[in-house]
């Protein structure tokens, strides 16, 4: 039996940046459910949202899904969705 090496193994990319955005909520002593909590959102909720678009490329549509991703991204310092601060500010003005 051979062992396969670490780098030959496929890691779904968006599994990948899911934890990347559950890792920095941790550095902030926080995890989703705690998030959702002081946020008023249901922890399912958050954490589907975040499933489904952390490492992507496409904004949500939904109003509480774009709030979710743009609060954690302010949270954590980064952008779980490139784009997302910029247009947060262009719907402002």
């Amino acid at each position: 039996m051979s062992v396969t090496p670490e780098s030959s193994i496929h890691v779904n990319p968006r599994r990948k940046a899911y934890r990347k955005v559950q890792a920095a909520l941790v550095a902030q002593d926080l995890n989703f459910r705690q998030f959702a909590l002081q946020n008023g959102y249901t922890p399912d909720t958050v954490t589907r949202v975040v499933a489904r678009y952390a490492g992507g490329t496409d904004l949500p549509r939904g109003r509480m899904s774009f709030r979710i991703l743009l609060e954690i991204s302010r949270l954590i310092g980064w952008e779980i969705v490139p784009g997302i601060k910029k247009q947060a500010k262009e719907d402002a003005a």
